[in-house]
């Protein structure tokens, strides 16, 4: 037994090391596997899937990729936009202290109107706005001319991307997005962990490379635990949540025995592990708790966005990647609350569970507030901020 947890570590250590080289792992058939049909076959897709401005360029990577290059190749003026409208994303997540010097840069640069790159599509009233509000720092500056010009992109120069060859590579990816996927699309290695439904593997995908995380659901135990409602819930709710913050779903498959969902693979472990394990006193220093705590609160901020609560927010649950930055994982008791309504549901961890929670009472958000903060306290602390159970004090 031993020396086969060897043979898989050392099998799995080397796929990981391969990602760092585009060429390994790939299987060999790579090319044939990711070869684009003829455009006669895929011309249909346009009709079933979503072609609007918002959904290509600002949801699909590969679109936004795409659209910009044709600006870029095809319309230069408008890829001027483009990069106009990367500077207003670049202020966004700027440092407050540093926001009105860059704020200054992009008035000079795109605003002016004697300015070589000035945006024409914006009138006269939003540039003033801009530059009366500017000594502000307000996050929200820029946000009338972002959305001016996303709304002039969405017009004539979508019009015409959508008749161009970069809109027929987009429908050629989204053809080969849509085969089918099976377990043969994986190799499969080590388990990563166990849960209550089954187990998690590590995989690679055979035609990219890229390594996941396989979360394997016993169909049996499914069954057994009438976990059917709870499972379908947490892969629509995985389906809808796009966030570097929170662990999101790369594709769902099902075999004879389970129910498949290849997930963001995180190997640095958990914030449980790390607060009691790593170094000689529990817990991390200010800067250290401070930094995970915005990474999760960005990531609690997405989900509350689209309208999900997590319920669940706890060290375990936090999970570190190879970089050092974690996201939330684990929406198995997550629940999506209807726009102006409330919740009801005695779920969750204890020591984690806001008050609201444990006398069953109607909820929104407020329980994963609660939560975040004994996150935390415990961070911070070393320690959970409630007494265990027949613990002394």
């Amino acid at each position: 037994m031993e020396l086969e947890n060897i043979v898989a570590n050392t099998v799995y250590l080397k796929a990981r090391e391969g990602q760092a080289d585009s060429n390994k792992g790939k299987s060999k058939k790579w090319r044939k596997i990711l070869q684009f049909p003829h455009i006669s076959q895929c011309i249909d897709l346009k009709t079933k899937i979503d072609v609007r401005y918002n959904y290509i360029v600002d949801q699909q990577p590969i679109g936004r990729l795409l659209f910009r290059q044709f600006c870029e190749d095809a319309k230069p003026e408008y890829h001027r936009y483009n990069i106009f409208l990367d500077s207003i994303e670049r202020y966004e997540v700027e440092a407050d202290e540093n926001r009105m010097e860059v704020a200054k840069t992009i008035y000079e640069r795109y605003l002016r109107r004697d300015a070589e790159d000035a945006v024409d599509v914006l009138n006269e009233t939003m540039i003033e706005k801009c530059k009366e509000s500017m000594a502000s720092g307000s996050k929200d500056l820029f946000e009338d001319c972002m959305s001016a010009v996303k709304s002039f992109l969405a017009n004539e120069p979508f019009r015409l991307f959508e008749g161009s060859m970069f809109f027929h590579r987009y429908l050629q990816w989204k053809w080969l997005e849509s085969q089918p996927v099976t377990y043969k699309t994986f190799r499969m290695y080590r388990v990563l962990g166990k849960g209550g439904f089954g187990e998690v593997c590590a995989c690679q995908v055979r035609s990219t490379g890229k390594m996941y995380a396989c979360k394997k659901l016993e169909k049996k135990r499914i069954k057994k635990r009438r976990g059917e409602a709870m499972v379908l819930i947490e892969k629509q709710i995985l389906q809808r949540i796009n966030s570097r913050f929170v662990v999101s779903l790369a594709y769902a498959y099902e075999t004879k025995d389970a129910l498949c969902l290849v997930l963001t693979i995180m190997n640095g472990g958990d914030l449980k592990f790390h607060i009691y394990n790593m170094g000689g006193e529990p817990g991390f220093d200010l800067n250290r708790a401070r930094f995970y705590s915005a990474e999760v609160l960005c990531g609690l901020e997405h989900l509350h966005a689209v309208g999900i609560v997590y319920r669940d927010c706890k060290p375990e649950n936090i999970l570190l990647d190879d970089h050092g930055h974690v996201r939330i994982s684990d929406l198995g008791l997550a629940v999506e609350i209807p726009e102006g309504e409330m919740v009801r549901g005695r779920v969750g961890t204890v020591g984690y569970m806001a008050p609201e929670v444990i006398d069953n009472e109607k909820y929104t958000f407020s329980p994963d507030w609660f939560s975040f903060g004994c996150l935390i306290y415990e961070m911070i602390e070393g320690q959970a901020p409630f007494r265990a159970r027949k613990e002394k004090v």
